[in-house]
């Protein structure tokens, strides 16, 4: 039984994002499903959105790689703006069966300060969504 067909993966071009790839590469095997690499590059000029718009396209397209050469149909996409609502307008505009990310395990103080994107993620989609605590000194 195929429970998920199309998962969208949020990436943050971190070190976090190997541990969903990992778990994605196995859930989208077992369900033939089609995942889609979604990185929102957030700046504040144009000279960074350049550079954080080129680190994410390689990054990015490695990552394509792992899953293809796993037999997964995959695509990425890259947006600029703020992550929560480019993440919102994706998962409104197609139909995802899951969002999956990393999260980078942060305290109770440094998510109220900082901001949360699978926070505000939880509280607005419809759809499931797969959090994966990304420990980062396991990705070492």
């Amino acid at each position: 039984m195929q429970v998920y067909k199309k998962i969208l993966v949020t990436m943050d071009c971190s070190s976090v994002d190997t541990a969903i790839i990992t778990h994605i590469t196995a859930l989208a095997g077992q369900n033939s499903a089609k995942v889609i690499l979604l990185h929102v590059v957030h700046s504040h000029t144009l000279d960074e959105n350049r550079s954080l718009y080129e680190k994410a396209q390689v990054q990015l397209a490695a990552h394509l790689e792992t899953l293809r050469k796993e037999g997964i149909d995959a695509a990425m996409m890259l947006r600029s703006g703020e992550p929560e609502a480019e993440i919102l307008a994706e998962i409104e505009g197609s139909d995802y069966d899951l969002v999956a990310m990393a999260t980078h395990g942060h305290t109770f103080m440094a998510d109220a300060l900082l901001g949360s994107v699978s926070r505000d993620l939880k509280h607005r989609i419809r759809i499931p969504l797969l959090l994966l605590r990304g420990d980062e000194t396991r990705q070492k």
